[in-house]
């Protein structure tokens, strides 16, 4: 949880006020609101639009939109027409043609402020940012005495990280209201995010003078010291806080959140149980915080230990949830302990065999200990039960691939496509691991076939590219495409060594020793992790260049770390007899 959980404040719940207030803010277009009616049927109009909201208040969202279209058809220049329209469609959560008609009715009188909150709402939920700002920007001139309309527009520009623009509206605004609770912090936060602490603290330490009693201010206080980097007086101001107030959920939370920042565990274990046991904060917010513990790197053992035990607490607080159980292997498999990890797993999916959750995450570790043996039988049935899950079927495929059932895997594939329908992400996974099944099924044709078509969907799929150049490559043909293809990858991920492994390969293949040699040289000596196909490509390399002493060397590591490349043995024993 942050600190100030309300940095940006509700943008959201401003912005769509006018989308929830559906029925008090009807308004019927008559002869006085819009000329156009003179030369209309007005009482046509009026018929057709009560008989419209009629229908929208008895739910009949369908039949209201089929009068509403016969109202601008009469009056194509009615924006209350457009408005409900606009409300019946986003109620369905139809934005694009809610957006259509909002628009229209804005266009119409974009003085009217539900058509405001309307149109900024829909493209505030749309990721518009900009053009949120525009409208609201223009409504701030109309109506500037509206405060609501004002605090909006700076915290659009917050959003935005304009720090400048959300700045001078909340100076303006404390030169019209002075410090109050409403605006001050508001403007306090915008000068956190600008950095400009010193004048937040200015600004902070008149909020508190004025409001002593808001224990909120005290803990936006002692974020400041944080951000300022004197964690000595933030400490202090929240231990203040702590003796004053020991149950208060938010400062319990804020004070939690600062000794992680601080790195002051011990003094963060004593304080995590009476937030587990404190009934006054909610799941999601403890969540929020075992989330931040989970990821935490660097532990001590004995840190390590103090942190299981509070999540053990934390799931007996919670003993039917679904989620919860899940920290305790989440914070295992980011310790380094994916054994006992899987073995938490394993319990929990025993206990309650309908926790997806629990499940998706097992397959993955199996998948990430390379336990394939495991991943198939335990996928197989994960994608028996959760029958519409991609993910069950593309791992279940996955375990299947490695133990060599190709039809298992492929059939597994046709099914996860379906379920990916048009999700061309998805359909791009299918088709890269189909792809991988037909090559070890020496199928090459099909292989390659299915690698063009996944192309076609993305070329610019950097794992497509670089499987396919290094197939081409093992199987020596179009090799000027398959360099082209490998060159294309390193171009954008220059440091990613499996990638300019495949290029170094594919250059071997070319014959273009020398600039092979200095990219696997560069991998082997910048690597603490080298693989076995690493020093197997080397070693190949080297002998090419005629230094079999380095090429035996090179081999001779790659079968130290994958015993089942005895292949390399007679390629040891051949360099050894010239």
């Amino acid at each position: 949880m942050e600190i100030m959980s309300g940095r940006y404040f509700k943008i959201l719940s401003i912005l769509l006020m006018g989308l929830l207030l559906n029925s008090c803010a009807t308004k019927k277009a008559t002869l006085n609101e819009d000329k156009t009616l003179k030369k209309v049927d007005a009482a046509a109009f009026d018929y057709v639009y009560v008989e419209a909201l009629k229908q929208k208040l008895l739910g009949n969202g369908g039949d209201a939109l089929r009068y509403l279209e016969q109202c601008v058809k009469i009056n194509p220049g009615s924006d209350a027409a457009y408005y409900q329209m606009a409300q019946i469609v986003i109620a369905s959560g139809d934005l694009t043609n809610g957006k259509r008609y909002a628009l229209k009715a804005y266009k119409i009188d974009d003085k009217n402020i539900w058509y405001t909150m309307m149109l900024s709402g829909i493209y505030y939920q749309q990721g518009n940012i900009d053009s949120a700002i525009i409208v609201y920007k223009k409504a701030s001139e109309y109506y500037p005495q509206k405060q609501n309309i004002v605090l909006a527009l700076a915290n659009l520009y917050l959003e935005k990280h304009d720090f400048k623009s959300s700045i001078e509206i909340y100076k303006l605004l404390e030169l019209k209201y002075g410090i109050n609770e409403t605006t001050t912090p508001g403007f306090i936060n915008s000068l956190i995010l600008a950095k400009d602490f010193n004048e937040a603290l200015v600004k902070t330490e008149d909020l508190l003078k004025s409001y002593p009693a808001g224990i909120q201010y005290y803990a936006l206080l002692a974020e400041i010291y944080r951000e300022k980097g004197d964690g000595i007086k933030a400490q202090e101001v929240y231990q203040k806080l702590l003796n004053e107030n020991p149950d208060n959920p938010q400062i319990q939370l804020s004070v939690c959140d600062f000794l992680i920042n601080e790195k002051k565990y011990e003094d963060l274990f004593i304080l995590l149980n009476p937030v587990i046991l404190n009934p006054d904060i909610a799941r999601e917010d403890k969540l929020s915080l075992f989330s931040r513990l989970i990821g935490l790197k660097e532990l001590s053992d004995e840190n390590i230990d103090k942190s299981l035990l509070s999540i053990m607490v934390l799931e007996a607080t919670f003993p039917n949830d679904d989620i919860v159980p899940l920290l305790r292997p989440e914070f295992l498999d980011n310790v380094g302990r994916e054994k006992d990890a899987i073995i938490r797993l394993e319990e929990i999916i025993n206990k309650a065999p309908g926790n997806y959750y629990a499940w998706e995450k097992l397959l993955l570790l199996y998948l990430q200990t390379n336990d394939f043996k495991k991943l198939m039988i335990k996928g197989a049935e994960c994608a028996s039960k959760f029958n519409r899950s991609f993910l069950a079927k593309l791992l279940y495929a996955n375990g299947s691939l490695e133990n060599g059932n190709y039809d298992i895997a492929l059939e597994e594939l046709r099914k996860a496509q379906i379920l990916a329908g048009d999700n061309n992400e998805y359909i791009i996974q299918v088709l890269t691991m189909r792809a991988d099944v037909y090559y070890r099924m020496k199928d090459n044709t099909k292989a390659f076939e299915t690698y063009d078509e996944a192309i076609k969907l993305n070329d610019e799929d950097l794992t497509i590219l670089n499987n396919y150049a290094y197939y081409l490559a093992e199987q020596n043909t179009r090799l000027k495409d398959a360099e082209e293809m490998a060159l294309k990858v390193i171009e954008k991920e220059k440091d990613n060594e499996t990638f300019l492994d495949t290029y170094a390969w594919v250059l071997y293949k070319r014959g273009k020793i020398k600039d092979a040699a200095k990219i696997m040289e560069s991998i082997i000596n910048n690597d603490t992790d080298v693989n076995a196909e690493n020093y197997e490509h080397y070693a190949f390399i080297m002998k090419s260049l005629k230094k079999c002493d380095k090429a035996i060397e090179n081999w001779t590591k790659a079968i130290k770390l994958d015993s089942t490349k005895t292949e390399l043995l007679i390629e040891i024993e051949n360099c050894t007899k010239k």
